[in-house]
């Protein structure tokens, strides 16, 4: 398993646009549809309510790029989050370190 971590900062004032765009990709399943993907999860920053953070679990790192990037989905997926983006989020990968 691969976590997808990305910081999003989003424009001052569309914090709630930028929450309901992405309530509305998760109810049309644009992400957590596709294969590979095991959860999705968006936190949102108290000390810096224009900072969101992205947790996606993927079964790879190849499943987040062949099956998300560069296809409809992601085109879809950034079509409605997109508008709201400050800057380009910082996206890294992630595995678990074992106990």
């Amino acid at each position: 398993m691969v976590l997808e971590v990305a910081l999003i900062d989003v424009l001052p004032g569309h914090e709630d646009e930028f929450a309901a765009a992405y309530a509305q990709a998760q109810a049309q399943g644009i992400l957590a549809g596709v294969e590979g993907c095991r959860s999705v999860r968006m936190t949102r920053g108290i000390e810096t309510p224009t900072r969101f953070v992205l947790l996606v679990e993927w079964d790879s790192v190849e499943a987040h790029e062949q099956n998300f990037r560069g296809t409809e989905a992601f085109d879809k997926w950034r079509a409605l989050i997109g508008p709201h983006f400050a800057g380009p989020p910082r996206v890294e990968h992630f595995v678990d370190v074992p106990a």
